[in-house]
Order: C-alpha cells, then structure tokens, then sequence
C-alpha cells in the first residue's frame, strides 16, 4: 500500500516537472521571461549562466515565498498583499546571487551585464511563485514545479541560441533581418513545442 502511494506522487511529481519543462514552458508558452530570453540569447555560454542564475532565484524564491504565503499571509487574512511580498523577496535573492556572482564568475557576471538585475523584474520568476499558490501545490509540488520552469526556460535558451547562431550565418532578406528574423524564429520554436503536449498524455497519462 505504502510502494503504491509512493508510485502515485512520484508519477504526480514527474508530471509536474515534465509538463513545466515541456508542455507549460514559460518562456514558449506562457511567455513569461521574454525579455531576458531575446536578450540573452545570443550567446551561448551567457545564455547557460543566467538560466543557471534563473533556476537558482526560482527554487529560492519558492521555497521562500510558499511558506509565507501559508504560514503568514493567509493566517492573518492579508492574502492581498502577496505580489508586493513577492517581489520583494525576490529582488532580495537577485541582489544577493548578483553579489556572489561579482565576487567569484566576474566575467559571467561583465557578459550578462543588465540582463541580472532585470531578473527581479522577470514575470518567470515572479510568475512560478504566484502560479504555485494558485494551483494550491504542496511544498514538494511547488518545488518540483519551480525546477521544471527554470529547466524549461534553460532548455529554451539553449535551443534559441542554436537557432540564432545559425540566423547569423543566414542569408536572410534585408527587410527581415534583426528582430523581425528573431521574433519569427522564436514563433516557430515555441510552436514545435506543442508536439510535447501528446506526448506527455501518452507516457502519463
């Protein structure tokens, strides 16, 4: 009984993670994180250290943020004043990998330049906090659901700046080239992910 209830919340937890990671991806989804995801995505090594800087601030900022919602907000009935407390906390934790990150990866931290601190005001972030308690996840829930966003928007990174250093090499017509060239290329990314949608269904469903 006890092997089946485990079974249960494993296969809970892996459908959480995969659809965050896949069908719900913030960035080609819900398009959330737009900014740092054009932004950034240039180059490759930037691109893999602010979604390493992304996956840190939002398991921080859950695991942070879920407890008082809980266990303060809702208690004393200021619910309302969740988003202020959010982003509040949340631009505590920027500040303080902003700092670690100066002081032990300076050149990571000279690369990505503006694109950190602008992770306070990344709707991802912010959005993976409030949509946990939306969702009433549990703590373990929410984590996992936090580590399939920041995963998700890692892997969509990774993808987009593949397909950006191949534009570069493009023989792309005038008219197109720069952002109109990338927010096209960018459609087609986000697009190619509904294919996961089924298979997702299909493997846990």
């Amino acid at each position: 009984m006890i092997t089946f209830i485990l079974s249960i919340d494993i296969q809970g937890l892996m459908i959480i993670l995969f659809s965050a990671i896949l069908v719900d991806n913030f960035v080609l989804s819900k398009f959330l994180g737009i900014c740092p995801f054009l932004g950034v995505s240039k180059n490759l090594k930037t691109a893999m250290g602010m979604s390493a800087a992304v996956i840190a601030i939002m398991l921080l900022a859950s695991a942070i943020t879920w407890p008082i919602q809980n266990f303060l907000l809702n208690p004393m009935g200021i619910g309302f004043l969740q988003t202020l407390v959010f982003i509040l906390v949340i631009a505590s934790l920027v500040q303080m990998v902003e700092t670690i990150m100066k002081k032990t990866l300076p050149p990571l931290y000279k690369a990505l330049g503006i694109y950190l601190p602008l992770i306070t005001t990344n709707c991802a972030v912010l959005g993976v906090t409030i949509l946990n308690i939306t969702k009433d996840f549990s703590f373990g829930k929410a984590m996992t659901n936090s580590l399939g966003a920041g995963l998700g928007f890692a892997l969509a990174l990774f993808l987009f700046s593949g397909v950006r250093m191949r534009i570069e090499k493009a023989d792309v017509p005038k008219a197109l080239r720069g952002l109109p060239i990338t927010l096209i290329a960018a459609s087609l990314v986000s697009v190619s992910f509904f294919a996961f949608k089924g298979l997702i269904e299909n493997i846990f469903g």
